[in-house]
């Protein structure tokens, strides 16, 4: 297995192109490695494009009036024209008490009998919001909202009145994505999710098979060095994995209306580095399992799913427990995903980048020193 040291270069560099193109072919023919390159990346990609979204636009609420006043009725219908809400109106709350039981509504929003009479005094009239606790996020959506709608329309009041100084007005400006659209960022952090099945999951399946098949005993057989023999399995999906990086990437831009405000060089950069940890992680896997399903379940556990709950993709890293934050410094998708987002919507900002590269290519090359050694030692 070991090649002699004053061999020449040019049967080395050989042995690996045949390694190359036996792996780009094995590639091309196993329909699992098209399923896992393109099929499923198109599918996680569809799923967050259009399925999965953060943002609260068209919330349904009741909103009980209490009294029909001129004023309760302005407000009311600050509420029915805002964005933010999909209003149903009624009289009692007992209406909407059964709906926000059953889901239909996701709070009621309570203008009492006594608002007219205590705004008319110079008293600070109350208005009751009910939410449904069982899901956190929409209810602090649905009492922010309505906090806002109430404040519009105050200040909305206080400029109409002239007896009134109008109110201080904060002007709001987000940098980057104006629209707070989450499928901006979603969409790019999918991305880094599907090169990590693609890179670990992908690669692990394909070299324990060779393992199961006995194929890989037989190369061991050949003078094919354990470098050279990892290095001709990871070229072919080191570019499958880049190639499965720009579909998505132009699906993001084309389809989804992501904007591209970056540069390729950045893009493809960032990209390369994140597949070597990718690749390194696979081979390290399928080395020790040498088992598809097994191979396949570590995978999953080691790769894709600290990539999607460790990786800030949707969690909020500083608000996680201070041995999990720890433990997210491991994970390269952490780095690659606010790069990846970086690059669609603010441009290069390349101290970041060439931060996060470093720090991805040194977890890949400790990766790729495992699985060396690992293999070596299959081989003795």
């Amino acid at each position: 297995m070991s090649a002699s040291p004053h061999e020449p270069k040019l049967g080395r560099l050989r042995r690996l192109s045949a390694l190359v193109r036996k792996e780009s072919y094995q590639a091309i023919r196993d329909p699992s490695s098209i399923l896992i390159a393109f099929v499923l990346p198109l599918i996680l990609l569809f799923l967050f494009g259009y399925g999965v979204s953060l943002d609260t636009t068209r919330t349904r609420i009741g909103l009980v009036t209490e009294e029909m006043t001129p004023l309760t009725q302005d407000l009311s219908a600050s509420f029915q024209a805002s964005r933010y809400f999909e209003v149903a109106v009624g009289r009692d709350r007992r209406r909407f008490e059964e709906d926000l039981v059953l889901g239909k509504v996701r709070g009621i929003v309570v203008i009492p009998a006594d608002f007219t009479t205590d705004y008319i005094a110079g008293n600070r009239p109350d208005i009751q919001v009910i939410v449904d606790g069982s899901d956190p996020n929409t209810a602090n959506f649905v009492q922010n909202y309505a906090q806002g709608a109430v404040a519009n329309w105050e200040r909305q009041r206080q400029a109409d009145v002239a007896s009134h100084s109008p109110a201080i007005s904060v002007e709001q400006r987000f940098w980057f994505n104006p629209e707070l659209t989450s499928r901006n960022f979603l969409v790019p952090g999918s991305i880094a999710i599907v090169m990590t099945l693609v890179g670990t999951l992908l690669t692990s399946l394909v070299v324990a098979r060779e393992w199961e098949r006995g194929t890989m005993e037989a190369m061991m057989a050949t003078p094919v060095t354990a470098v050279e023999l990892l290095i001709g399995k990871i070229l072919p999906y080191f570019v499958l994995g880049l190639t499965s990086m720009t579909l998505c990437v132009l699906l993001a831009v084309f389809l989804f209306g992501v904007p591209f405000r970056g540069s390729v060089a950045a893009l493809y950069a960032l990209s390369a580095a994140f597949l070597i940890p990718a690749l390194g992680q696979g081979l390290l896997i399928s080395t020790a399992t040498k088992n598809q399903f097994l191979a396949s379940q570590l995978a999953l556990i080691s790769a894709f799913l600290p990539a999607f709950l460790l990786s800030g993709f949707l969690f909020e890293i500083n608000s996680m427990p201070v041995v999990i934050q720890w433990i997210t410094f491991i994970v390269p998708a952490r780095y690659l995903i606010p790069s990846l987002q970086t690059v669609f919507l603010a441009g290069d900002i390349w101290p970041m980048f060439l931060q996060a590269i470093g720090v991805m290519l040194t977890i890949g090359a400790v990766m790729f020193v495992l699985a060396a050694r690992s293999t070596r030692k299959r081989i003795g």
